[in-house]
């Protein structure tokens, strides 16, 4: 038994010396001619393939009418000006003319000659011109010290009264006031601006409302100012 299924590989009955010489060769060739064929016909027939879609569309698209342009009217033509009888003429006169004489209305009285050769004076009667009308300045509001305007000096000075609470309490510093100066030199108005201390806020404006300055002039006339002006406390 194992004999028979093993008989084949032990014994085998196809050998290779039974084959031709020449049958190996020609197998090859054989396939090698059909994969030429294989390859090489469907190269040669590429005219009966189908053209793929390439997915474009061609479309003819007329360009738009251009509209005719529309009638041009006529220019009419320019209208020369009118020339008035007072305007002045293009061309020199060949001779000057007297000028009409204007009749005002006033009488001429032929007088004696006054100084200058051939001259005469004219009288003029019935006729009253009044003198001009002069307008006073108008009043003007207070400008502030500075710049071009300076400050006026002042003439007339009262010290001012020291409280007795700020002197028993030793208390002493500065009251900025801001005063208004009237075209005349007088303290017209004083506030306080700052001050170091509350109780000698009176003393100050009692002592500067009682001060007088020089006029100060803006353009040669008298103008109020506003100016600020400092009074200092101090204990001794």
């Amino acid at each position: 038994m194992p004999r028979e299924l093993f008989g084949h590989v032990t014994d085998p009955s196809i050998t290779f010396g039974t084959r031709k010489w020449y049958s190996v060769p020609l197998s090859f060739l054989a396939h090698a001619l059909a994969l030429s064929v294989l390859i090489v016909v469907p190269l040669l027939a590429t005219g009966a393939l189908p053209m793929p879609d390439s997915g474009l569309t061609i479309v003819h698209i007329e360009p738009p009418r251009v509209p005719s342009p529309p009638p041009m009217r006529a220019v009419a033509p320019a209208r020369r000006p009118a020339v008035s009888a007072y305007a002045a003429p293009a061309v020199a006169p060949d001779q000057i003319t007297d000028e009409p004489e204007i009749d005002t209305g006033l009488e001429e009285v032929g007088l004696a000659a006054s100084g200058i050769a051939g001259g005469s004076e004219i009288e003029i009667s019935g006729v009253v011109i009044p003198p001009p009308i002069v307008a006073p300045p108008p009043a003007s509001s207070p400008v502030r010290v500075g710049g071009d305007i300076r400050p006026p000096q002042r003439v007339a000075y009262v010290a001012p009264l020291y409280p007795t609470l700020a002197l028993t309490a030793r208390v002493q510093g500065l009251v900025i006031i801001e005063a208004t100066i009237d075209s005349r030199g007088q303290v017209q108005a004083a506030r306080v601006l700052r001050s170091d201390a509350a109780l000698l806020n009176d003393a100050a404006l009692t002592a500067v409302r009682q001060w007088t300055y020089t006029p100060t002039l803006l353009n040669g006339v008298p103008t109020s100012v506003i100016m600020t002006v400092t009074v200092h406390f101090r204990v001794q």
